[in-house]
């Protein structure tokens, strides 16, 4: 009996530790040290023309000059990208990287703590940057990822990362970005995300109290916030500080926003009154039935992270693209928005197919130009780093790629990628097995031999 208790655990170890082994092996880069040029490609900037024959200059990180006739330092380092094309690096905006790894072990994950309640726990301080996802998805073009936590209702702060560094200091671009929420789902009748059955009216007590314990938080962070501001007055004693609410007093000053997790119109209307009575900025993650609403979010200046094109329906009545044209809506209505991914632990290692969600919504009546930008610009202003990143302009910084072709298309390749001049290891386990698996086949007669 023994035996059978203890076997599963010595198991599960055993698993674990295999599989620490698959730690990426990639050695970060170091910093810029010479001016790097490159030289002849077509640039895309993004937020300004496309630049035939192009030459592109960065020094220390930063880009310093963009043009057809630009002139470089002796010590510049030359690249010659004729034939090529150079974008801004792609920008993952809704994701798990770096805190989550084999979602099937439970010691691999590290993107959600337990209870409701949790505006204090930040995502940048639990990155682990020797993580497997992290080569795979830079491979594909996307340098910067924004990690977000999960559970409960208020689930913490995210980070945006950017894909390469020893620790997370420095991969951190920017923290906090925003306090995530999720909002609980309104209906009170069972749908088929419920893993157990509820009568409506319990459905209806649990929506209540979770929307009780959200507005309690941020009456409870008001609080704390009016008792720290008076402690500058004489006779006024000290308040104790609380970790909790002292993270939300960037939200309540204004400085970062509110990323609302919701996808049925339900909770994004009642996420939307909430917003406006508490006088905070608001962003929307999901947003499947966003355009229902769309004339709102408008008026009231709340972009949209869509949280995956490639997804089904919710209804059964529905047309089986509608979140295929859900950007295209939220598009032709004027309301800001960009496309990430699903996000969520399962969707870590899939991070880097972010640029067919945008080719989908593309195929599906948005802009091509428009697309591009929903994983590059628009990302970044929406998570308030446009001014570093999101396009090629003098005096951003120099995180880019460079491409045999358009990034949306399948067939394209990442050639070099460079994140604040650094250029990175684009190698990774998916390569690495593509190239053994070659291997294998050329020694049993399957491939021609290598020439």
């Amino acid at each position: 009996m023994k035996v059978r208790h203890y076997l599963p655990c010595i198991v599960l170890l055993w698993w674990i530790g295999s599989t620490a082994t698959y730690g990426s092996d990639q050695i970060p880069a170091p910093p810029q040290h010479q001016p790097i040029a490159l030289v002849g490609g077509t640039i895309h900037t993004v937020s300004g023309k496309t630049i035939p024959n192009g030459t592109i200059l960065f020094i220390d990180g930063k880009i310093t000059a963009i043009g057809t006739t630009v002139s470089l330092p002796d010590n510049t380092l030359r690249i010659d990208v004729r034939g090529k094309h150079v974008y801004p690096a792609l920008i993952a905006a809704n994701t798990v990287i770096g805190l989550t790894e084999i979602n099937a072990v439970r010691a691999t994950r590290d993107f959600a703590e337990v209870g409701a309640i949790n505006p204090n726990v930040r995502a940048e301080v639990a990155i682990n940057p020797d993580s497997e996802i992290i080569p795979v998805t830079r491979a594909n073009g996307i340098a910067l990822a924004l990690s977000v936590p999960m559970g409960g209702l208020i689930s913490g702060t995210s980070a945006l990362i950017m894909l390469d560094g020893w620790t997370w200091e420095e991969m951190t671009l920017k923290a906090p970005i925003g306090l995530h929420v999720r909002w609980p789902r309104m209906q009170t009748i069972e749908g088929r995300y419920y893993m157990r059955r509820q009568t409506p009216e319990e459905r209806k007590k649990a929506i209540l109290t979770g929307l009780k314990q959200i507005r309690q938080a941020f009456a409870d962070a008001r609080a704390y916030w009016k008792a720290k501001q008076a402690e500058a007055r004489k006779g006024v004693p000290y308040h104790a500080v609380d970790a909790r609410w002292e993270a939300m007093i960037p939200v309540l000053e204004g400085k970062i926003p509110v990323f609302v997790h919701a996808d049925d119109i339900l909770q994004i209307q009642s996420a939307v009154e909430w917003a406006a009575r508490e006088k905070i900025k608001l962003v929307i993650v999901g947003g499947y039935d966003s355009w229902r609403v769309a004339d709102v979010l408008k008026d009231q200046e709340i972009p949209v992270i869509i949280a995956g094109v490639h997804r089904l329906p919710f209804r059964r009545w529905e047309p089986y693209d509608t979140p295929f044209t859900l950007a295209k809506k939220l598009y032709d209505a004027g309301v800001k928005f960009c496309i990430a991914t699903g996000g969520g632990s399962f969707g870590a290692p899939h991070e880097r197919n972010l640029p067919y969600h945008a080719a989908t919504a593309a195929a599906y009546g948005l802009p091509k130009e428009e697309a591009l930008k929903a994983v590059t610009l628009y990302a970044a202003q929406i998570l308030g780093v446009a001014d570093r990143v999101g396009s090629l302009e003098v005096g951003k910084d120099a995180t880019l790629i460079v491409t045999n072709g358009d990034p949306l298309e399948i067939t394209t390749q990442v050639l070099m990628e460079f994140i604040q001049g650094r250029r990175i290891d684009l190698n990774n386990r998916h390569r690495q097995l593509y190239t053994k698996y070659q291997h294998k086949y050329r020694q049993k007669g399957m491939l021609a031999p290598e020439e």
